[in-house]
Order: structure tokens, then sequence, then C-alpha cells
């Protein structure tokens, strides 16, 4: 089994998810807070959760561009690939999570940037506007201050040509590097509890492998980067505040950090970043035959815990479930195989669909496509992670009808 497919919370700790679960989070109305110490500029969230009357805003608007203009089919050809309508500021971000491992024994450049044109032309018919591509980093272990690129994380160079596809299509792009964990004892060492010997080595090594990745996102216009994703462990740390304001110096667009869910409604997150995005899987406790409307009001219920009404500055980074029986009660399980069961996936997509709009979100990005999978070609449900949708024709009509929806995002005249 290759953990580097896992989703974000696969490896979640059993007897944490417990706690969580089972314990009520009595913290009200608490706001998410990046960590004022640092003479860097923060976004801070209001009670509401909404981040009004913050002065200091980071859009991830591209830094040139006109936007493309397209059918309003979303149709692409062989020649011409161009997204239906390209995001701007205050639209919502209908994305995907494309997560590559790199082949590059088996793999030429040709196939990369064909591979890439295949994944843009399939999430066009989608509908979608945004593309976030995630690939793995390693580390030795939970206490290592090491960080370093493997065999299968992309080179820069590789991203670059990947990236200027998605671009060139009209894609809101976010790159969006993670660490691989299958050197930390999973499913009970995971990234979001390791540890580093020395956190200043951790950093200084972070910042190393992070930089030729920095400057090809800002060569290529990336929106957004992601520093970091469901690190626990290490969100609040000293040494994020010269992360982010080397990465600032090389990276003019957005820098974000994604959240793990549980961390999210617990607590706040104090991260020196200028957006959050939130890995969300979480559990509702209902049979697989619940409707649309009771799964939307078991995300409600967790959302409430950190506040209630609107969260235009939220994005989720991730959200996903098995297309299997039993899935509801732990939608990031990707170790399990229960029986195909596509309606539930289809009905989540539905229900988180509806709760993004209702709440104002920012947008939403499926976990995931495998850049090396044909999205057009059905999962092998023998072999293939239940979290996978592309195939799915149930799932793919959920998506498609939420990405063709007429919400027009939180910034639109009706969120104000």
């Amino acid at each position: 089994m290759k953990r580097s497919r896992l989703p974000m919370l696969a490896v979640f700790p059993l007897s944490v998810l417990a706690v969580v679960v089972g314990t009520p989070l009595f913290i009200g109305n608490q706001p998410v807070r990046w960590d004022s110490g640092s003479v860097l500029p923060r976004l801070v969230f209001g009670n509401d959760g909404s981040g009004a009357g913050n002065s200091t805003s980071a859009t991830g608007t591209k830094k040139s561009a006109s936007p493309n203009s397209s059918s309003s089919s979303g149709s692409a050809s062989e020649d011409t690939l161009k997204v239906a309508k390209a995001w701007k500021e205050g639209m919502p971000q209908w994305g995907v999570q494309l997560y590559w491992e790199e082949e590059t024994k088996k793999r030429s450049d040709d196939f990369v940037v064909e591979q890439a044109r295949k994944h843009a032309k399939y999430l066009i018919s989608l509908g979608a506007n945004s593309v976030s591509i995630s690939f793995p980093f390693y580390t030795g272990g939970r206490t290592s201050n090491t960080l370093t690129a493997g065999a299968k994380t992309p080179s820069a160079e590789r991203l670059q040509k990947v990236l200027k596809v998605f671009e060139d299509a009209g894609f809101r792009t976010t790159v969006r590097p993670i660490m691989d964990e299958a050197s930390l004892d999973p499913p009970t060492g995971w990234r979001g509890n390791i540890e580093p010997a020395s956190r200043s080595a951790w950093f200084a090594s972070y910042l190393k492998l992070l930089t030729p990745y920095l400057k090809v996102a800002d060569q290529d216009k990336a929106n957004t980067f992601v520093i970091g994703t469901e690190l626990n462990s290490m969100e609040g740390a000293p040494g994020w505040d010269s992360l982010v304001a080397s990465a600032e110096k090389v990276f003019s667009g957005e820098v974000a950090y994604d959240a793990n869910w549980d961390n999210y409604v617990s607590g706040r997150i104090n991260m020196p970043v200028s957006h959050l995005g939130v890995d969300a899987y979480f559990p509702v406790k209902v049979p697989d035959n619940a409707s649309v409307d009771r799964l939307a009001e078991g995300w409600n219920t967790w959302l409430d815990k950190k506040t209630t009404g609107d969260l235009p500055n939220i994005t989720l980074a991730e959200a996903g479930i098995g297309a299997m029986n039993g899935a509801y009660k732990s939608p990031g399980d990707f170790y399990t195989k229960n029986p195909v069961n596509p309606q539930v996936q289809a009905n989540w997509y539905t229900a988180v669909c509806k709760v993004v709009q209702e709440r104002r979100m920012s947008g939403v990005y499926w976990w995931s496509i495998y850049f090396d999978d044909d999205p057009n070609t059905p999962p092998d449900d023998k072999t293939a992670s239940r979290l996978d949708f592309a195939g799915r024709p149930k799932s793919e009509k959920a998506v498609k009808t939420c990405f063709t929806s007429d919400y027009a995002g939180p910034g639109s005249a009706a969120a104000q």
C-alpha cells in the first residue's frame, strides 16, 4: 500500500480521533487568530470567524492577467484548453487536489505535459476553475531535523511544466508540498505529531527544500503557495516567522497554511500567513441512507463549535470521502475497503457544497485525483482508494452541479 496516496487524515491516530469525536468542545465563539507577536502582517479573524475589519488582506489574485474567456459550456477541444470562467477575486474556488508522485525513470517530460493537459480537460468538463498541485517531500522520522525531496518528489523544473499547462488554461493554481508519512510509523505517527530534535535546524532544512518551488511558483504566477499542511505540533513555533518572511521575499502570491479539521474546531491556529485552509474530514454518525440535509447538519454542528455564521475567509483545502458503506463516520479513512456505495460519496459532496455556499466560504478542493491516473477511467475497486471520485458518474455529477451552481462567492453582492 502506497502511503503517499493517502488522504491527509488517513493516518490520524484512532485514539485521538475517538477523543475528538467523543469529547464536547466548549470553545464558544473563539476566533481563529494567527499569532500577533511578529512584525509580519497577519490576518486576524473576528469573533464571527469572518475576518471582517482587517486592514491587511492577501487575496491570491494573479499578478498579471486579463480574464480568460471561452464557451459557457465548459467543454475543451483537443487544441484549446480554457476554463469556462476564469477565477477572479471574490469568486469561489471550485477545485481539485491533484496528487503527484514523480516517476522520473518511467515518465518523459512529454508524458508529464500531456498528463497535465488530460487533467485540465477533465477538470474543465466538471466546471472547475482552480487546481491545487500536491506532491510529497520526506523526513527521516518524527524527531528528524531534515526535510528532503525524494524519488517521488517532482523537481521544480517538472512542476513548472505542469503549472504552465494549468495557467495557460486559465486555472487558479496552488502549489502544495506535503510531508509524506511513511517514515513516521503510521497510524500512531503522522505529520501532526512530529517533534524535531532541533526546531531551528528543521526550519532551516525546510526553507532550503521549499525555495526552488517558491521560485517556480512565482515565475509561473501561481496564486497560492501552501507553506505547511496539518503540522499540528509545529503550529505557533517561532520559526514560522522567519520562514514565511523568507518565502514572501521569493513568492509574491498568497502564502497559506492548511490546518487539520480537529485543530481548526478546537482552538486557535497560530500561523503568520495570509490565508487559512482546512482539511475537512468531519465525522458524521449517520446511516448510509442519510439525506443531504442531515449530512449538512452534521457538518454545521462541527463548524459551529468554532463559530456560527459566514466563513468567507475559509477555504476547504481538502474535502472528500470514500464511496463505500459506513464512510460517514470516518470520511478520511483510506485503509478500509467496505462494499462500494457511490451514493454515499455523491451525497457527501452535495452536502459539503451546500455548506460551502450557505456559509459563504471561499471554495472547496476535492481530494483527490492521482496525477498518473486517467480521470476518465472508472477506478479499479480492488486496488484503488475508495476516496477516488474520477470515473464515478454519481460523484462527478455532484461535483459538476456544485461547480456550475449560481453561487457567486464570498465577494458577491449577496454576501455584503
